[in-house]
């Protein structure tokens, strides 16, 4: 019996969680996908790394979906366990938002 809440690939090691769900998400060829590999990703015990923020944002904008991309932050703001560690994604991602124009719910003041 598996419980609602097992996932398939627990036993995947941080490193290669990181490249599944980079790979899903270059892959990603509409915005169901993007939202659903979003759902999948952030429903594990773990804050998911830069690189998969990071592919999740270049999806979100390749399917031209500017509130899935604000949304990214909010779900990562609810898996960081402290406000530094969030923090610290908005800088490691600083660069890649500005180049594609997403601001955080923060700093849009909504």
């Amino acid at each position: 019996v598996r419980s609602y809440s097992a996932h398939s690939d627990d036993t995947l090691s941080f490193d290669d969680f990181t490249k599944k769900y980079v790979t899903f998400f270059e892959q990603a060829e509409d915005l169901f996908e993007v939202q659903r590999g979003l759902n999948n990703c952030f429903s594990y015990d773990l804050v998911p790394s830069t690189q998969i923020v990071e592919a999740a944002l270049v999806a979100c904008r390749r399917v031209n979906d500017y509130p899935t991309a604000v949304r990214v932050f909010e779900g990562l703001k609810q898996k960081c366990p402290s406000e530094k560690q969030y923090k610290e994604y908005l800088e490691a991602t600083k660069e890649l938002r500005e180049q594609l124009g997403v601001e955080t719910r923060e700093e849009l003041a909504i």
